[in-house]
């Protein structure tokens, strides 16, 4: 039998980062997230620095240089402002062919829980790959997010909300317009996803339990 392939696609504050490890545990698959931009750096022949600028789940890739778009220079990219600040990077598009590429060797390899990157598009016509879409309601995700998050010794937590709140919508507007520019499809479409989860209202384990039983139905 082939190895599990899932595909998750989670707004900021849905817990993806927590539920698709757990969820590759439970599969016995590689949770692939960290090792992409580390593969297409090393197909390309660049840094990995240079890679995380195009990858829509790093720390400061390309999720940041959305967010600070309204501030800067920019060129437009999915309807959205953005400012990218080295021109002499290699073309964003070959960055996400060969994250394309990772992402289908990986899964032909060794299975895998995917997060982010399109990847329910990249794989939408591979047999017995599951796709998972996580959301929920704005005020219940931002409040998942601040559980998690640590601020600041004697940091004001009315400002520490509304900044977290200011990065939970310009996360999303930017993981949305990487998906609308690259593959002219809306992440939120529910026609994506074979599982659509408000993963704010399930406990965490319900929510890994409904993915591994349906990923081990497909």
């Amino acid at each position: 039998m082939a190895a599990h392939v899932v595909t998750v696609s989670a707004t900021f504050g849905a817990g993806g980062s927590a539920i698709g490890p757990a969820v590759a545990e439970r599969l016995g698959v590689p949770f692939v997230d960290r090792a992409i931009p580390v593969a297409v750096a090393a197909e390309i022949g660049c840094t990995v620095e240079e890679a995380l600028a195009y990858d829509d789940r790093a720390e400061h890739g390309l999720a940041r240089l959305l967010a600070g778009a309204s501030r800067l220079p920019n060129v437009t990219l999915g309807g959205m402002d953005v400012y990218l600040p080295d021109r002499n990077l290699r073309p964003e598009e070959e960055f996400v062919a060969r994250t394309e590429q990772v992402i289908r060797q990986t899964a032909d390899a060794t299975g895998g829980v995917f997060l982010g990157r399109a990847a329910a598009v990249v794989l939408h016509d591979r047999p017995h790959a599951l796709h998972v879409r996580l959301d929920g309601p704005a005020d219940r995700r931002l409040d998942r997010a601040l559980r998690s998050a640590v601020p600041e010794p004697g940091r004001d937590m009315t400002e520490w909300r509304r900044r977290m709140r200011r990065t939970m919508e310009h996360n999303d507007r930017a993981r949305a317009a990487y998906v609308k520019h690259f593959y002219r499809v809306d992440p939120a479409s529910p026609g994506l996803y074979h599982m659509v989860l408000d993963s704010t209202r399930l406990p965490e384990e319900t929510v890994v339990d409904l993915i591994v039983a349906a990923a081990r139905a497909v």
